[in-house]
């Protein structure tokens, strides 16, 4: 049943619309929707709707979405309760949770720009001048208690058991410093989440006299001392581990021509849904003198990406090739045969042209010498049938294949996302700042805790059938936008109406799937607003 009530204040009266309904059999009001002044409601049915004095447009999707998360895991008092008593108006918890969605949301913005005109300020209550000296307070041991109490959280909230994957990122970050020729170079060991490659622990490291891998995994192992960890490596990574515990890793292709021989009808799709155009081979074979299990797999995407890339460096090679052939004809090149031969093997030094390339000579003198090559279209054949998009994985699991391909693509994707958190270099806030360990520990938790947060996203999106990285998944809801109007005043406060843009079908979805209406009655605050103390 609707009705029309009026609240008087100050001397004027607002009228609502009102719904009431019987819950649990008894009368509730269910909706309530603002209608204005007796004077503004006249306005209104008369045709005569005054036009905002001004309006304004943010996105809102991301934001909204990286705070229901953080809401979700009660991230500012488990942080707060982490670090223990405080005498700040705005405790650390708020700070991190400011400095969270930020990162996550506009890593290329700076925090005060940024701030300003975000929708984070109707969520949070922070003190952006004083954020980052605020930050400072976060100790080692601070930090370390952070990320425990987050990784549980994490936990908690997937309900999944502790099976994790330690990985390494080794091209991290780099921190540009006021001195142009110097900069900080860092690389990030990881436990994840088996299931969404959510960060639970990490270890940065300076590049420079950078561990070997398996120092690096005994290393996370005493941060997350869990027994079922998993090694994930890549195939430069091999030769550098005792395979004496659980792993999934690639092993060099060179190292198995039988199985890059394998006919393409050996090989059966993966998950169709998950995984378009993934073909596999589940087999057994020797690896450094022992009987493992091996899967040849073969992406389309991957094959059809490698074959551009090649046919960029052929095309390259030739038009270089050509290049030095008519220097050498018109006499502007009189280098030896010792020499051609050199510029020959720099323009071919790519192993895949080398192998499709072969170029020859004529002549011994200078001035004489000729240059003419082939390329062996057998040999580029056996590139695309042999080589391109082929990779063989190792594991001691007995896992599904389509678990072995995600647990080995959890670096990739770890690799991607803090490629956008952290941009090509990372720039201090100030024009004589200095990147301390202390300073690098701090951006580091911040850049984690944003990819925690943002990977645990991209898991729940992935549960409800869309298969997202984390940029595409951050961009279509920041594709959901906000438009703030505000009225002229007619008594009190400016009225101010908020209204969302149209959303696609992928929008909405993720719009119900984190819960946007719902987050602090921002849906009722969407309609004309009284004076705050009317309502």
């Amino acid at each position: 049943m609707a009705s029309v009530i009026g609240k008087k204040v100050g001397g004027r009266t607002y009228y609502y619309l009102v719904t009431s309904a019987r819950v649990d059999g008894e009368p509730r009001v269910v909706s309530q929707r603002y209608l204005g002044t007796a004077e503004e409601i006249g306005r209104a049915m008369d045709g005569d709707v005054s036009a905002p004095g001004e309006a304004r447009h943010r996105t809102f999707g991301d934001v909204a979405a990286v705070w229901a998360t953080l809401r979700r895991l009660d991230f500012v008092r488990r942080v707060d309760d982490a670090v223990g008593a405080q005498r700040a108006a705005t405790t650390l918890g708020t700070h991190l949770a400011l400095a969270v969605l930020h990162r996550a949301t506009a890593p290329e913005t700076p925090l005060a720009d940024w701030w300003r005109d975000s929708v984070a300020r109707e969520f949070l209550k922070a003190d952006p001048p004083n954020h980052w000296r605020a930050l400072q307070r976060l100790t080692p041991e601070r930090i370390a208690r952070i990320e425990t109490t987050v990784a549980d959280a994490v936990l908690s909230s997937l309900g999944t058991g502790n099976a994790a994957l330690a990985v390494d990122v080794p091209q991290f970050a780099t921190f540009t410093t006021a001195d142009p020729c110097r900069c900080e170079l860092a690389g990030l060991g990881l436990v994840v989440t088996k299931d969404g490659a959510i960060p639970l622990v990490s270890h940065a490291y300076p590049r420079e006299g950078a561990p070997p891998f398996a120092a690096l995994a005994d290393d996370l192992r005493s941060l997350y001392p869990a027994d079922d960890v998993t090694l994930v490596f890549t195939a430069g990574q091999a030769a550098q581990l005792d395979l004496g515990r659980h792993f999934v890793g690639a092993l060099p292709l060179s190292e198995h021509p039988d199985l890059l021989a394998k006919p393409a009808s050996a090989r059966k799709p993966v998950d169709p849904e998950r995984f378009a155009g993934l073909t596999a081979f589940d087999t057994r074979a020797a690896v450094a003198g022992v009987r493992r299990r091996v899967i040849l797999t073969h992406s389309e995407t991957l094959h059809n990406a490698q074959a551009r890339a090649f046919g960029e460096e052929l095309g390259t090679a030739t038009r270089e090739l050509a290049g030095l052939d008519a220097a050498l004809a018109s006499g502007t090149y009189r280098g030896d045969r010792g020499q051609v031969n050199a510029e020959i093997a720099r323009i071919t030094r790519g192993r895949r042209v080398e192998r499709v390339l072969s170029p020859s000579l004529a002549g011994t003198r200078p001035g004489e010498i000729r240059l003419t090559w082939k390329v062996d279209d057998a040999a580029v054949s056996r590139l695309h049938d042999e080589f391109f998009g082929k990779q063989v994985l190792v594991t001691d699991h007995d896992w599904p294949v389509s678990e072995v391909v995600t647990a080995y693509r959890a670096r990739t994707h770890l690799d991607s996302t803090f490629r956008w958190l952290t941009g090509p270099a990372v720039a201090g806030p100030a024009p004589r700042w200095d990147w301390t360990p202390h300073r690098i520990a701090i951006h580091t938790l911040v850049t984690v805790l944003a990819s925690t947060v943002t990977h645990l996203m991209r898991r729940d999106a992935d549960r409800a059938g869309m298969n997202l990285s984390v940029r595409e998944l951050m961009d279509s809801l920041a594709g959901i936008g906000e438009t703030v109007l505000r009225y002229p005043s007619t008594g009190g406060r400016p009225r101010t109406r908020r209204l969302l843009t149209e959303r696609s079908p992928e929008q909405q979805a993720l719009f119900d799937l984190f819960g946007l209406t719902a987050l602090d009655g921002y849906e009722a605050r969407r309609s004309s607003e009284p004076p705050a103390s009317a309502r």
